[in-house]
């Protein structure tokens, strides 16, 4: 085993000589076969090798065949997600990124000959270009990715390669466009009646995702202790499971308008084994876009509307509205919530994730009066 460099020759076709600095990690891997792995690099060329000397020591490396390529692997990590048990919304996205995104790319690349310069060329493409994607949306492309050189022993050439994601790529969500306006729950709230009112004042005043008030059941909904418990969730394909996360699982306090509308619904409420708090008249599991279409009416009908005369909001716009609402400080109709509250009643997995997504709507801390008065009482 040995690391040396190794100068190799080009021509480009005006007849330009190009010489370009490589080095070389050759070794002989676990079944008898060379291997040469180039790097621009002298320190990536040495902790591969390094790398690659344990790993045989340990008889743990695994040789690549030499035409094994990036469509090889993808479908080789696909198909360890999906003996994961990973949900099926999730292999879907996973599978976007490799058909989309990876496989046009850089899919034809054979592994052996893959270098760290490669990686950071499709990371370029995925940010600029004609195809160039959302800097948020890359970030999630190139972590698929760098997943997919984990399965092969070749996560060290993704060392390094990363996309920033800027707050300006971020999209802030205002208040009145992708969260509604207090006034206008309140008039969403006086439009609707029976199953299409209670599923805007849940949505409002819990913050449950859309999946999670699809597979709500009665059985959760605690009317003595006014507690909502959330236990499952109903993905895209109307499959009742857990929650996201972990965080997921938790108790959401119920009010006391919330609690009556509760108790008047379930007397009318369609009967079924699922015992769904919102289901079809059948008593199955609400389709998302059903859903969405019962309340639709009711916010033409509030003059909720956009200026083309459309529904203003999606069904996560509730959720938006929760969040701010928990947010925002007492003075201003909210309930002024720490913010590790609101993450638990949210159900993120992090506080981060919270921050990330609400944090502009916390008080700044810039209030003049509040300023003036603790001004005063440190220095008067």
């Amino acid at each position: 085993m040995s690391v040396r460099d190794k100068i190799i020759v080009t021509t480009t076709p005006e007849g330009e000589r190009i010489e370009t600095k490589w080095w070389i990690a050759d070794y002989t891997d676990g079944s008898g076969r060379r291997v040469q792995r180039r790097f621009k690099h002298k320190r990536e060329a040495l902790a591969h090798h390094d790398q690659i000397k344990v790993a045989i020591r340990a008889g743990t490396h695994v040789g690549l065949p030499s035409d094994l390529t990036v469509a090889g692997i993808a479908d080789k990590w696909l198909n360890r997600v999906e003996a994961n048990a990973r949900e099926r919304g999730t292999l879907k996205f996973y599978r976007e990124h490799v058909n989309l995104h990876i496989l046009p790319r850089i899919g034809k690349h054979k592994l052996t000959k893959l270098t760290k310069g490669h990686i950071e060329h499709f990371r370029d493409s995925l940010i600029s270009g004609d195809k160039a994607l959302s800097r948020p949306t890359a970030a999630k492309v190139l972590r698929s990715f760098k997943s997919m050189l984990k399965v092969v022993g070749c996560s060290h050439l993704g060392d390094g390669v990363h996309i920033e994601i800027r707050k300006r790529d971020r999209a802030r969500l205002e208040v009145g466009r992708d969260i509604p306006t207090p006034q206008e729950i309140a008039r969403l709230v006086k439009a609707a009646v029976g199953k299409a009112r209670v599923l805007i004042m849940t949505a409002a005043s819990t913050g449950l995702r859309a999946s999670e008030l699809r597979g709500l059941r009665w059985h959760d909904v605690d009317l003595k202790a006014g507690e909502l418990h959330v236990r499952q969730r109903a993905d895209a394909w109307n499959t009742i499971g857990s929650p996201k996360s972990d965080g997921g699982r938790r108790t959401v306090p119920l009010g006391h308008e919330l609690s009556l509308a509760f108790k008047e619904w379930k007397l009318a409420c369609p009967k079924s084994e699922l015992d769904l708090v919102f289901p079809t008249s059948t008593g199955a599991v609400q389709h998302h876009k059903n859903m969405l279409e019962a309340i639709e009416p009711v916010m033409k009908a509030a003059g909720v509307v956009t200026k083309a005369g459309k529904p203003k909001y999606a069904l996560h716009a509730f959720r938006h509205f929760f969040a701010s609402w928990c947010i925002n400080a007492k003075a201003k109709g909210g309930r002024e919530l720490p913010a590790k509250e609101v993450q638990a009643l949210l159900g993120h997995s992090s506080i981060v994730m919270t921050l990330d997504r609400y944090g502009h709507l916390f008080p700044s801390g810039s209030d003049r009066a509040e300023l003036d008065a603790s001004e005063k009482a440190l220095f008067g």
